[in-house]
């Protein structure tokens, strides 16, 4: 059986699992051929290790690529429940045989087939034949159903017919009669169709008219004529039945009291033979060939197959006439043909027909499904003797089907062992065919060649059948498991053809080795159709799931217990969902809730499992929540087991989608009968919730914002009471009077939820904000309608004037004045409080302002929506810069004109739906529904990307060729990058789409792309071998805010890109260099930057062999965000009162970081240590750059692997972790201004840009290679160039720089250029 995948882990194997990435096997060939600073070359074997595991991708698990939102492509679902079943009640077997006397149309051969129900009428009586006759054809009967009652009818007159067909429709009353007509001895139908029957005295035929036997036999009815020409039949039924409907429409329309009953066109029929062809007289068959066919299949199937060997055998028809067994013992010969037989027909019948009309003819009714499986054989046995079955509906051609060679040697095989038995009796071993043996192996190999065209495989009936063998039912049910894995149209397949019924009757086997793969079964089934509950509900069949789950040791017979616990945890979950008699059903189930509960914990410290089984504790918290809804006596059973104190620890999970699940339960836990231990239950979760506020995963944050709409709403009158007060705390502020004393939710849970909601409405992620300001606006309207709304405009009026000129009319009403536009207002809304739909807009409009307040009454909300977490604008640029050891370097203004430009586009996340109107509080989840498609997607084969031969393999294999290629080209350009010049050969220009300055850049290591960010929210992706703008976005974070960040995640394979921005957030988007890009996600990095006159934003460092990154900035810690947890790990405090400016780190083994501060200090992190212990190096700037701010601090991840650093006064430095000191300082800069720096990965090379227009570029012998200014302006002036030309030009800071990872390739942009110039050295 597969495993589940752990919640899918948010990192992605790629090809790239023997040598690591390619980055760190490049580094690898440097750290074992060069000297290395810092001591990592004594690390060779442990380094060396670390290679040979699997690189791994971020960011791409199926929670960012579907924003938590279900599919809405979903497959449409079949209705594969017999929902009209229907049973044949009776049936008149009416044989017109009048032995002795030939019919006088028909001239028979002789010799001819005389043989009617395998008697010779010519062998006995005329009336005891008759009657052996009648008899005979019961007995076949009844081998196809036992259920029906019949009833035998010789040689009857026109009379009795009438009578016992009204007969047989007053007894059956709406079920199905089958009408059997045997008219061997008399004429044949006439062109009309009419059928003949005789008088009373035997001395003429009577023909019955077709238009007469509908009204004697009504509707339903099946028919079976066995006679010549009995196409007539067929053609001229419709014709009645058609004439028949449009008179029972007139007298419907005539008498509205009318009841026409069933439509005649519902009657089934089936003919021998076409209208002109007559009966086979083949003395070797018998002469009711077609019957036979209809009802002892197996008896002609063999005796045609001897009479049609075309080799010498020594059997006759007499043995094989006396084959042993009986047909319902599959252990015997002819029950083992009688079982193939079965599979046989089906697979043909459901390979030819349409789906509804296969489950009509083989699933509604078991007589008619089984004269149809016989049909099949009388069309293909009659063919050869030139007459053509005939049926309504009409089937398609099946006599040629390539089934029936399968069912040739399955007689062949079966026949080969009959002399032997028939010799031997009982004492003779019978040997089963191979048939389904070959069959579950055909299927096999479909399962492995055929799927992936998601065309239903020829032996899905089969496998259902075998499913009958106890020898075969485990192999028959682990490929079954095998193809629902393929997904939901696997399903559907499986479900029409009528898989449910078995997999039902086998919950009760107690074999152990079927139980983890019927719980695969079941969850494939209940994902795809969860309309299963009452059909688990009625034999208690939900049990097998539940001793499962409570006895997984003693019944699971697989080692992946926790995996088959969780599916088992899945299975219940949906057999309670909104289904109460479920809900009840398991609340009886002795110790479930405190088995279920104790799933959900883990512990994180563990050596041996770590992780757990994420998917188990994901589902056990869902199941809880299902059983939940809306069931007081399940969740006051919870509190006796100590559910609330569980779910507040799942909180703290590693895995987000767990985190999510726990919400999901803590808001079904809400609403229960108020009492002060419930207020203190809700309260107690609702204040642990707050805890995921800075969460790092979008999913749980909008899950969050959904519990908080739940918890308001059941205590809406104290929120309002909160916001209220808020409120007039923000008034006395605003308006210079004294803070009012403490009201009645201060320090209360409801404003701490309150405030933490209104922090959401400036959440980065849109579906997070766009939920809380719903929740907000709801409740604002509330607020202003209520008791307290006047007090709400007069607040308005004398506190906040300049926002109250903005107020609609109805908020500058007098103060305490009652307006009848308010009274409108409020008849307008509906008796929940909501406005109604065409007032929602105006209700939303109405509620801006007072929400805005209502954001700046708390602190962190105020400085998120303003921009301020404490900090300031940027400081004002001046056109020379005087460097001062503690001040950062400038931001600078453009100096070009600004050209108007159209706005940019905003990443949005997948699936993403903007609220059109105000949605019904509370707000809905759609974490269960979102949870379930694991269910439904494959995992027993690996994905597309890594399956062999795929679009996706493919295109990553090409990439990997191509990036080595890279890589061993760039290798031997080290060497010119050190030793030539890089001011003579400029690649080029690229003029910025925006009309904005360049604050930075980040070049991709294999991909031509180069982004730049501006000194705004714009960013843009260039192809830079190209010199073509690719797209352009906006990163959407606010105004007099600036992107402080860029780096690249996932480059070996196809990458993310990370913007940080000075208010905090990062963001990670996917196809950045396309119009269909995507945020992945986005979260709130530091939510609690220090105000600063010397500010650095936000500054991170991405690990992508660890899969961590390090977040620093106007902050007094360094975070350490788990990309795969999405949380913070580690806050390590930076030990300095000064800013972080610059992080850096070893990129191999990822636990030695690097930070620069603005006081010129740069300290050394272990992430390996306690965070208060982490800070394991400090070294103090010298006297001549005390305080001066640190531009940037940077460890090789090739090459010598070289710790730079700079500084704002000019020095660049050169360290060694193991050395107190700097092995080697450079003054780049004499006189300071150092502007910023950047440090090629691999070549002994970097480029210092500086204040004074100076372009640096050095080698780290302290050998300056090129020394270049930045000019403003436009033509040629604007060139990069030598410093001596053009020396009066206009000229800028160099404010971004960025080496390519791997190519000799400069990118530069001065700080008031909107240009970005590339350069290589002067030898390329």
């Amino acid at each position: 059986m597969p495993s589940s995948v752990e919640s899918r882990s948010s990192a992605t194997q790629t090809l790239y699992s023997v040598n690591g990435s390619l980055e760190a096997s490049r580094n690898a060939v440097h750290a074992v051929g060069e000297v290395s600073r810092h001591g990592f070359t004594d690390d060779d074997e442990e380094y060396l290790a670390l290679l040979e595991q699997v690189w791994l991708m971020y960011y791409n698990d199926k929670r960012h690529e579907s924003s938590g939102h279900p599919r809405i492509d979903k497959e449409p679902l079949p209705d594969w429940r017999m929902r009209e079943r229907m049973k044949t009640f009776s049936a008149a077997l009416v044989t017109c045989l009048n032995i002795g006397t030939d019919p006088p149309d028909i001239v028979k051969t002789q010799p001819c087939a005389k043989l009617e129900c395998w008697v010779d009428p010519y062998s006995l009586p005329v009336t005891k034949a008759l009657e052996q006759i009648g008899k005979n054809l019961q007995q076949q009967y009844e081998t196809l159903s036992m259920r029906t009652r019949y009833k035998i009818y010789l040689d009857p007159s026109v009379e009795e017919t009438k009578k016992f067909c009204a007969a047989q429709r007053r007894n059956a009353k709406d079920e199905r009669v089958l009408f059997h007509y045997n008219g061997h001895g008399v004429p044949k139908p006439t062109a009309s169709g009419e059928i003949w029957v005789f008088n009373k005295t035997y001395t003429q035929y009577i023909p019955v008219s077709l238009y007469d036997l509908q009204a004697w036999l009504g509707s339903p009815c099946l028919y079976v004529f066995d006679c010549s020409a009995a196409g007539n039949i067929i053609t001229n039924f419709h014709r009645f039945a058609e004439q028949r409907d449009a008179e029972n429409l007139r007298q419907k329309q005539e008498d509205p009291q009318f009841s026409p009953g069933p439509s005649q066109k519902e009657c089934i029929l089936l003919a021998a033979c076409g209208s002109n062809e007559i009966l086979p007289m083949n003395p070797d068959l018998p002469a009711d060939l077609f019957t036979c066919c209809l009802t002892s299949p197996i008896e002609i199937a063999v005796r045609w197959f001897v009479l049609q060997n075309p080799l010498p055998s020594n059997l006759t028809i007499d043995m094989v006439s006396r084959i042993p067994g009986r047909l319902q013992d599959r252990r015997t010969a002819l029950g083992e043909l009688n079982w193939i037989f079965t599979a046989i027909t089906d697979t043909i019948a459901w390979n030819v027909l349409p789906g509804p009309l296969f489950k009509r003819l083989f699933r509604q009714d078991l007589m008619v499904a089984a004269l149809f499986r016989n049909f099949l054989l009388a069309e293909r046995i009659m063919r050869h003797h030139q007459c053509h079955p005939q049926s309504h509906p009409v089937l398609p051609s099946t006599y040629n089907h390539p089934m029936w060679d399968s069912w040739d040697l399955a007689i062949d095989t079966c026949l080969a062992q009959l002399p032997a038995m028939l010799e031997q009796g009982d004492e003779h071993d019978y040997q089963p065919c191979s048939f389904f043996t070959e069959q579950l192996q055909a299927f096999e190999v479909w399962l492995g060649t055929g799927s992936a065209s998601k065309k239903a495989p020829d032996q899905l009936p089969i496998v259902l059948q075998v499913l009958l063998s106890q020898a075969h039912r485990l192999r028959a049910l682990i490929l079954l498991s095998r193809f629902l894995d393929l997904g939901p149209w696997a399903v559907n397949l499986a479900l029409s053809i009528g898989i449910f019924p078995y997999v039902l009757k086998l919950l009760q086997s107690p074999a152990s080795e079927l139980k983890p793969v019927l719980i695969f079964i079941w969850a494939r089934i209940l994902a795809v159709d969860g309309s299963c509950q009452q059909d688990l509900l009625k034999a208690n069949e939900f049990n097998y799931f539940v001793q499962t789950l409570l006895n997984a040791d003693e019944l699971l017979a697989t080692a992946q217990k926790l995996e088959h616990k969780a599916m088992a945890s899945f299975i219940l979950a949906m057999f309670t969902k909104d289904f109460k008699a479920g809900q009840v059903a398991l609340l009886s189930a002795h110790g479930l809730m405190a088995h279920v509960l104790q799933n959900v914990q883990f512990d994180p410290t563990s050596t041996s499992d770590p992780q757990g089984d994420p998917q188990l504790r994901q589902w056990s918290l869902l199941l809880i929540s299902c059983s939940w809804k809306d069931n007081g006596e399940a969740k006051w059973s919870g509190v006796r087991e100590h559910a609330p104190e569980i779910l507040v620890k799942a909180l703290g999970d590693f895995i987000p989608e767990v985190r999510a699940a726990a919400l999901v339960a803590m808001t079904t836990f809400l609403g229960l009968e108020v009492s002060d231990q419930v207020i203190e239950l809700e309260s107690y979760l609702a204040l642990s919730s707050l805890s995921l506020s800075t969460d790092g995963s979008p999913l749980v944050r909008k899950e969050l914002t959904i519990f908080f709409s739940h918890f308001i709403l059941r205590y809406e009158g104290k929120f309002i009471v909160a916001a209220y007060e808020l409120l007039q705390e923000e008034a006395a502020a605003a308006g210079g009077r004294a803070a009012p004393k403490k009201g009645l939710s201060s320090d209360s849970i409801y404003a701490a939820v309150w405030k933490t909601l209104l922090m959401f409405t400036a959440d980065p992620y849109p579906e997070v904000e766009q939920n809380a300001l719903a929740v907000v606006d709801r409740l604002c309207m509330t607020l202003c309608r209520g008791k307290l709304g006047p007090a709400v405009r007069k607040t308005f009026l004398q506190d906040f004037p300049p926002e109250a000129e903005t107020l609609p009319q109805s908020y500058r009403s007098a103060p305490g004045a009652s307006s009848a536009e308010d009274e409108a207002s409020i008849a307008r809304t509906g008796t929940n409080g909501y406005p109604s739909r065409t007032e929602s807009h105006v209700e939303l409009r109405k509620v801006s302002s007072l929400r805005s307040t209502l954001q700046r009454s708390v602190s962190i909300a105020t400085s998120i929506k303003n921009l301020a977490l404490g900090f300031p604008d940027p400081p004002t640029p001046t056109p020379e810069y005087e460097a001062r050891p503690n001040q950062p370097p400038p931001v600078e203004a453009s100096t070009t004109a600004t050209v108007q430009q159209a706005p940019l586009a905003r990443g949005m996340p997948a699936g993403f739906e903007k609220f059109e109107e105000m949605p019904s509080m509370p707000l809905k989840s759609t974490v269960l529904q979102w949870a379930t498609e694991f269910f439904t997607e494959p995992q027993m084969k690996p994905d597309e990307a890594d399956e062999p031969g795929s679009i996706d393999y493919n295109e990553r294999l090409w990439r990997r060729t191509r990036n080595e290629d890279m890589i061993a080209q760039t290798q031997p350009l080290k060497s010119v990058a050190e030793n030539n010049p890089w001011t003579n050969q400029s690649l080029g220009m690229l003029e910025s789409p925006v009309g904005q300055p360049t604050t930075r850049l980040v070049l991709h290591q294999f991909e031509p792309h180069l982004v730049a960010a501006d000194d705004r929210d714009g960013v843009t992706v260039w192809d830079w071998q190209q010199a073509r703008v690719l797209h352009s976005f906006s990163n959407a974070n606010p105004q007099d805010s600036r992107i402080t960040e860029l780096k690249f995640l996932n480059e070996d394979d196809r990458a993310l890109l990370l913007t940080g921005s000075s208010e905090g957030v990062v963001r990670l988007y996917r196809n950045y260099e396309t119009s269909n890009f995507e945020l992945v996600t986005s979260w709130r990095a530091l939510s609690d930057m220090l105000p600063s006159n010397r500010s650095s934003g936000l500054v991170c460092e991405w690990q992508q062999g660890r899969g961590h990154l390090l977040v620093g900035g106007d902050v007094r810690t360094i975070r350490v965000f788990d990309a795969q947890r999405e949380i913070s790990m580690h806050e390590i405090p930076a030990r300095s009162g000064s800013c972080v400016t610059s992080l850096t780190s070893d990129q191999v083994a990822g636990q030695v970081f690097a930070a620069g501060f603005g006081d010129g200090a740069i300290r050394i992190y272990d992430k390996r240590l306690k965070p208060a212990e982490a800070m394991v190096k400090l070294w103090k700037p010298g006297p001549t750059s005390l305080g001066a701010w640190i531009t940037n601090v940077h460890m090789q991840r090739g090459g010598a692997r070289e710790l730079v650093s700079s500084s704002v006064t000019g020095e660049v430095r050169l360290w060694d972790l193991r050395l107190d000191a700097h092995v080697r300082e450079i003054q780049a800069h004499a006189g300071g201004g150092l502007r910023s720096l950047a440090v090629h990965e691999h070549a002994p090379v970097f480029a210092t840009g500086a204040t004074n227009h100076i372009l640096k570029v050095w080698n780290f012998q302290a050998r300056p290679l090129s020394t270049s200014r930045h000019y403003a302006g436009t033509g040629a002036a604007s060139i990069f160039t030598h410093h001596a030309r053009n020396p009066q030009a206009q000229s800028s800071s160099i404010s971004a720089l960025a080496f390519h990872p791997h190519d000799m390739v400069l990118a530069s942009s001065g700080g008031g250029d909107t240009r970005i110039h590339l350069d290589k050295p002067q030898a390329m």
